[in-house]
């Protein structure tokens, strides 16, 4: 059989490759449904606009609304990304304070939980009002 050198540069070598055609065919499929999604959503603002005399308003109403949507998805998952954050620092405070006792190693956790805070702060404060 294999020396165990080279059963792990193989095994490492097919778990590379895999991992990287996965990215490959993830990144593909990914832009092939936005540039589907953006298609259909033209061909719907068309047909909004050829449908009705005042085809203007609808269409505009219907970006607006869009747009709207995107912004308030656009928040929330800053409001998510500092939650998360804070519950790393958390997490990692603790978890670094009851592994080295008599150093002040756990202040690292301090860190995540600061880019947490910041987050939250331009969520609920400093982000554009609607």
């Amino acid at each position: 059989m294999w020396p165990p050198a080279v059963a792990m540069f193989f095994f490492l070598a097919v778990s590379a490759v895999a991992l990287f055609s996965f990215v490959a065919v993830a990144v593909v499929a990914g832009a092939r449904q936005k540039e589907r999604e953006a298609f259909y959503e033209s061909e719907t603002l068309k047909k909004i606009a050829e449908t009705q005399g005042t085809g203007a308003n609808p269409a505009l109403e219907f970006l607006r609304e869009k747009e709207k949507i995107a912004r308030a998805k656009q928040k929330e998952g800053i409001k998510l990304g500092g939650l998360v954050n804070i519950g790393v620092g958390i997490a990692l405070m603790m978890l670094l304070g009851a592994m080295v006792h008599g150093h002040a190693v756990y202040l690292v956790g301090l860190v995540p939980l600061f880019v947490g805070v910041a987050l939250l702060v331009y969520a609920f404060f400093l982000a554009p009002k609607e």
